[in-house]
C-alpha cells in the first residue's frame, strides 16, 4: 500500500496549524486514512550580536532567534484526495514537501 507524506515548514506557527486543518478536512470529506499531524522538532536559529558597533561602551548583546515549525502527515492515496490537496491554498513563506512511500 502506498501512502502520501506531507512535511509542512514554517516560521510562523499559524500558517502551518492552518494548513494542517485544511488538510484535515480533506482527509474526514474523502474519508481517506490519515495520521497526524505529528509535530516534528522546532529548529532554533539563534544570533547574538554586539549592540555597540565601534565596541566602545558597554558589553550589551542583542540576541535574535528564529523558530521553524514543523508538522509531517502520512494521508492514505486516492486521487481524489490527492488533487484536492495540490490544490490547497499556500500562504507565503510556507514550505511543502509531498512524496510517496511504500508502507
Amino acid at each position: 500500500m502506498q501512502k502520501a507524506r506531507i512535511k509542512i515548514a514554517s516560521t510562523d506557527i499559524e500558517k502551518v496549524n492552518q494548513v494542517c486543518q485544511y488538510i484535515k478536512d480533506i482527509s474526514d470529506k474523502t474519508g481517506v486514512a490519515m495520521r497526524g499531524p505529528i509535530p516534528l522538532p522546532t529548529k532554533k536559529l539563534k544570533i547574538t550580536t554586539r549592540k555597540s558597533p565601534d565596541g566602545e561602551g558597554r558589553a550589551t548583546w542583542e540576541r535574535y532567534e528564529m523558530r521553524v515549525h514543523k508538522r509531517l502527515i502520512d494521508l492514505g492515496i486516492d486521487e481524489r484526495a490527492l488533487r484536492l490537496v495540490m490544490r490547497v491554498q499556500i500562504p507565503e513563506g510556507l514550505n511543502i514537501e509531498i512524496e510517496m512511500i511504500d508502507v
